[in-house]
């Protein structure tokens, strides 16, 4: 692979890139980024975890004045999830460059906080077409200086509706904008959005082949009513640090979640019917390795990005092998390996064909591991999510609460795991054996001077 040192990025650019870990670009990345960088229009068809966002961030970026407030790119996506993963890596991205700002703006959260953070400006804008509609209708977010459009993920927008409010947007921006467009397949529909409104764009594609070597695939037939029992089974026999179960309906993960809980499972769910809290208290949890076990719908799951996720299991067996091949390649990203299983009944084999044709594999099905009723299904995640009544607000860094805790607390930083810091909270991961006094000791202790409270974090439980 090539390195990012090849670009015409200046120096701290790629400097920051290297602090970030970033030392070689992923096929996605030097396929478009050397047009994009130059202003060429694109359709990009890549997978998520291929690298995609620093694709379209580092040439949104590059075109940005910073002395100038107004909106200069516009990155629309699917979901609430996948904005603000979006836009944890644009800021990642944008720390060598001097004051950029950017505001996400999606549905599901209030919108007169995000009209108080437009009226001071923002560079680069982040959202679900809904939610930006509703502020390009109140003119609470005008686009005249817009010069970089992404559309990320298009076909799941197409999927879920957004398409009059996509070419509202869209209607509402300059003509001589740049406009990026990806999307991990390419219907018709997506050839029709490019055509309408990208100029001579360049077509990339990067191959979506699993990488076999790296995921053990392994299909077991069961029957519907023997489902919950053979998940059981899989998850005492694996014991995985981490897994995604993925069903086909909101339905679905619901009852999923309270039969795993009646039976002292520790799993929570991801679906589109979870207020916003909820949703980022679940996918905090999960991603500070304090919950292991997540029951998801495909549409809540687009926002999700583990490095490290060992196992996935497909409850439901999806209709379509590309929603089979974006499921399963959550597991085994970059050099890791891991394992996908797929749970499948008579009334779902017909699906299977499908699917050995876009892999050019053949199944065979094995028999499920026996479920040993009785017996622990799956030990207690290794951390506890703590919250801390400071965040960003408060000008705390996770190196003020890390040191807090290893410092004037005494704790052994060893104990302490991922932290993450929101505008007026904090959340840091615990060892579990430790957590209890952790808790006891912030409650009465101070942090940058300030008493602040204290809590465990819990998922949700299903109603």
């Amino acid at each position: 692979m090539s390195t990012f040192s090849v670009l015409s990025l200046p120096q701290e650019q790629l400097d920051n890139l290297t602090a970030l870990g970033y030392l070689t670009m992923t096929p996605v990345q030097m396929k478009a980024l050397p047009p994009a960088l130059l202003g060429q229009d694109m359709v990009v068809q890549a997978q998520t975890g291929s690298g995609k966002t620093v694709a379209f961030g580092l040439p949104s970026l590059a075109r940005i004045n910073p002395r100038d407030f107004g909106t200069q790119a516009l990155i629309l996506c699917p979901t609430r999830e996948l904005a603000a993963q979006v836009a944890t890596e644009i800021r990642r991205l944008a720390r060598a460059l001097p004051n950029i700002k950017v505001v996400v703006l999606c549905g599901g959260q209030p919108i007169g906080p995000q009209i108080g953070s437009l009226e001071h400006g923002a560079h680069v804008v982040v959202g679900t077409p809904g939610r930006i509609k509703d502020h390009l209708r109140k003119q609470t977010l005008t686009l005249p200086r817009l010069k970089t459009l992404v559309l990320d993920e298009a076909d799941r927008m197409l999927d879920m509706g957004f398409s009059d409010d996509m070419a509202d947007i869209i209607g509402q921006t300059p003509m001589d904008r740049q406009t990026l467009l990806f999307s991990a397949t390419f219907p018709d529909d997506i050839a029709s959005i490019s055509a309408q409104y990208q100029r001579s764009p360049e077509r990339i594609t990067v191959s979506t082949q699993v990488a076999q070597t790296q995921i053990a695939q392994i299909f077991i037939r069961t029957q519907r009513q023997d489902k919950a029992d053979t998940l059981m089974g899989l998850i005492q026999s694996y014991q995985p640090t981490a897994a995604v179960v993925f069903c086909q309906t909101k339905a679905a993960v619901h009852d999923l979640v309270v039969t795993l809980n009646e039976r002292g499972v520790d799993a929570a769910g991801l679906h589109g019917d979870l207020e916003q809290r909820e949703r980022d208290q679940v996918l905090l949890l999960f991603k500070q390795m304090s919950l292991r076990l997540l029951v998801a719908t495909d549409v809540a799951a687009r926002g999700l990005d583990i490095d490290s996720l060992p196992l996935v299991v497909n409850f439901d067996l999806p209709a379509d092998p590309e929603v089979y091949v974006h499921r399963i390649g959550r597991t085994g990203r970059g050099s890791a390996t891991g394992t996908a299983v797929s749970l499948f009944t008579d009334k779902e084999t017909f699906r299977l064909p499908a699917i050995e044709s876009r892999l050019s594999m053949m199944i065979t099905p094995i028999n499920p591991p026996a479920y040993q009723p009785g017996q622990s299904v799956l030990a207690p995640a290794d951390f506890v999510t703590l919250e801390v009544s400071l965040g960003r607000k408060d000008k705390l860094r996770p190196g003020d609460l890390l040191g807090a805790i290893t410092g004037s607390l005494g704790f052994a930083g060893n104990i302490v795991g991922k932290i993450d810091i929101t505008d007026r909270a904090s959340f840091v991961a615990i060892e579990r054996g430790s957590a209890p006094d952790v808790l006891a000791a912030l409650a009465d202790g101070k942090v940058k001077g300030r008493h602040p409270k204290v809590r465990r974090l819990r998922a949700p439980r299903s109603r």
